[in-house]
């Protein structure tokens, strides 16, 4: 099929690589089919984004050999720079599957950043399992965001080294924000508005699998505990005390570096993640223990001090990474600085 044949209109051209290539006539042949196929589709007004990927097993470089019109509106480019500029506008891919006999369902994110890094893998994934199904967390136009489900058929052409994806993109954006609407809800606390414990196990065992797969050298976990915080209760009343919780969380959250996460893990205890050796980890937790130690918190007229103890885990310290694992070492330490007579933070022993 010659490339004057105009066999994919898009500005009156071509911009495959397959058909104008140096492949197999078998390959060749499929694609215009697919094409073909595509484009009709396309024209049928359905309201999905069809599109064709491929890419050589010997290269990292994705490009399409036919794009919905609606995908190169959106992206606001050119159907050359189509596999660029949406590789660059993915906040994160998420993917979600369930969990053996009692079908819970797991969701494994991975941010944009790291997508390229993870690459192979998924390719290879793909490659294996024939299909893909995940979705995408978009920044179009505007700072507006936009989630596209994709699911694709992937086909291998081993003589040429070329792998296709036959896929199609669907908007679930009024879904997804729904979903993440009621995962706020769930999992940030009412009083500190921090995330609370649930996510707690989440977050953990995100960065254990970037660990595990290389992605980060390491991660500090903190629990954190404000000293005597009964007394408070006790002198200026419950209301004080949740004034002092509430203000504790915002003068912890101003300190953090984009990268931390800083919870309430329950009552008067927080907890960090930092990213980082546990040098770095300390460095934000004296940081989070003078900024406490230094605050004048003042209820009603009154002035109310206090500080925290804090206890460090390093993922690089276990030889298990497991979340509860690490939660356990952090607390040991928090004890341990609570019986060297408070207000100050524990990383070893």
């Amino acid at each position: 099929m010659a490339e004057n044949d105009q066999l994919y209109i898009h500005d009156g051209r071509y911009y495959g690589r397959i058909l104008a290539g140096d492949y197999s006539p078998k390959l060749k042949e499929k694609i215009a089919g697919y094409i073909m196929s595509f484009k009709t589709f396309e024209d049928s007004g359905a309201p999905v984004i069809p599109y064709i990927a491929a890419w050589n097993e010997n290269e990292k470089i994705i490009w399409y050999e036919f794009a919905g019109a609606e995908f190169i509106k959106l992206l606001e480019c050119n159907f050359t720079e189509i596999a660029e500029v949406f590789r660059k506008r993915i906040i994160d891919r998420r993917v979600y599957k369930y969990l053996d006999l009692d079908m819970e369902i797991q969701e494994e994110i991975i941010p944009g950043k790291e997508l390229f890094g993870w690459q192979e893998g998924l390719r290879e994934e793909s490659k294996q399992t024939g299909f893909v199904e995940a979705v995408y967390k978009v920044a179009i136009k505007d700072n507006n965001i936009l989630w596209l489900k994709d699911r694709a058929n992937i086909e291998t052409f081993s003589k040429d080294n070329i792998c296709i994806s036959l896929g199609c993109l669907t908007d679930v954006t009024k879904e997804m924000e729904q979903k993440d609407l009621l995962e706020k809800i769930g999992y940030i606390d009412e009083l500190t508005k921090l995330p609370n414990r649930k996510i707690l196990q989440r977050i953990t065992e995100i960065n254990i699998g970037q660990v595990n797969r290389k992605h980060l050298n390491d991660f500090i976990f903190s629990m954190i505990d404000i000293d005597h915080f009964k007394l408070v209760n006790d002198t200026y009343g419950h209301q004080a005390g949740d004034y002092v919780l509430a203000n504790i969380a915002e003068v912890m959250t101003s300190m953090k570096r984009v990268e931390d996460e800083i919870g309430r893990y329950g009552g008067e205890e927080f907890y960090t993640i930092s990213h980082g050796n546990i040098h770095s980890g300390r460095v934000l937790a004296e940081r989070l223990r003078k900024k406490v130690e230094n605050t004048d918190f003042i209820y009603n007229g009154q002035h109310i001090k206090v500080t925290i103890s804090i206890g460090l885990a390093s993922a690089v310290e276990l030889e298990i990474l497991e979340a509860h694992n690490l939660i356990e070492l952090a607390d040991k330490r928090l004890y341990m600085a609570k019986q060297s007579g408070r207000n100050c933070l524990v990383w070893q022993g």
